[in-house]
């Protein structure tokens, strides 16, 4: 535009060219300087027409700036939204708190089998990196805090998995989880084994140290080989899975035998049952009347697994 300006008032006047680009920029700015340049009638419909040319450019332009900055905060007031909305509507759900290297293994794990899960972390740039492009259900803030898990629905979850960087970040959310859901399943990280016996302490049902799980992990690779193996091809191909079932009040399968029930032929092998008062049959027999509040422990494909569920109305 300013070179524009500066072609036509050098049309029409002649004058040199730094008088030409002065008369275009004070006219396209709207400053309203001395006329540089000698105008008759046809320079001064040629300036109003070029006024009017630039202040359209200008207003078109940040207009669409303005609107580009305005639908990217809705849009995202909008997600956000969805999100809260999403999260308010589960329940049994798993909280995954922080999303290090292990809280995003965790994660993808339970992405690819279906789960409904809630990842809570204070990086709103990590959470964005990790999630946004699988478009996990996030929360950015201290998992420490107790507004943060009840935002995460930690009275309907089914179980946590602490993996915060510290051993005392861990121990808060632990014993914050504890106290929000006390029937909850929590799995906490820990780096220092002293920390492990305080984490129990606190509520935690499971404490898994990385050193010492991938010790032992090695381990049994050095000693049974082949079925570490199968065991890992499994894992990989997301087709096996051992799981822990329980027998609700509505379950068809209440007062049926384990040979009756069947569940053999839908691809479900049942490993131990245990029964509401403590014990455990392993193995258990064919002719075992199956109880309300009975856990079964059961191995065999995902989804047969998942569809034993469903027809069951069996919760894990």
């Amino acid at each position: 535009m300013i070179t524009v300006g500066a072609v036509g008032f050098r049309l029409i006047s002649g004058e040199g060219w730094v008088a030409c680009f002065y008369m275009a920029i004070i006219t396209i700015t709207t400053v309203g300087f001395k006329e540089a340049v000698p105008l008759d009638s046809a320079g001064r419909i040629f300036t109003m027409v070029y006024l009017l040319c630039g202040l359209g450019v200008f207003t078109f332009t940040f207009t669409q700036i303005g609107e580009w900055i305005v639908n990217a905060r809705v849009q995202r007031l909008l997600e956000l939204r969805r999100m809260r909305k999403q999260i308010d509507s589960m329940k049994g759900h798993y909280i995954i708190c922080g999303l290090g290297a292990m809280g995003a293994t965790i994660a993808d794990f339970l992405h690819t089998r279906g789960r409904e899960f809630v990842v809570v972390e204070l990086d709103e740039d990590r959470l964005s990196a990790v999630c946004t492009e699988h478009q996990w259900p996030t929360i950015a803030g201290d998992a420490t805090e107790d507004e943060v898990l009840s935002r995460a629905g930690i009275e309907r979850a089914a179980s946590l998995a602490a993996t915060l960087p510290t051993d005392a970040n861990n121990l808060f959310v632990t014993l914050s989880a504890r106290l929000l859901n006390p029937s909850i399943q929590i799995v906490a990280r820990a780096e220092n084994e002293a920390s492990v016996q305080k984490l129990e302490r606190a509520g935690a049902n499971r404490v898994i140290s990385p050193v010492s799980s991938g010790a032992e992990k090695m381990a049994r690779f050095m000693l049974t080989p082949s079925i570490e193996n199968f065991f890992s091809i499994a894992d990989e191909d997301g087709e096996l899975e051992l799981a822990d079932f329980c027998i609700g009040t509505a379950s068809p399968l209440i007062g049926k035998t384990l040979a009756e029930a069947n569940l053999r032929d839908s691809g479900v092998m049942i490993v131990s049952i245990k029964r509401g008062n403590g014990d455990r049959l392993i193995p258990p027999e064919g002719s075992t009347v199956l109880l309300a509040g009975d856990s079964l422990l059961a191995f065999g494909v995902a989804t047969a697994v998942d569809g034993v569920l469903a027809k069951n109305e069996l919760h894990k």
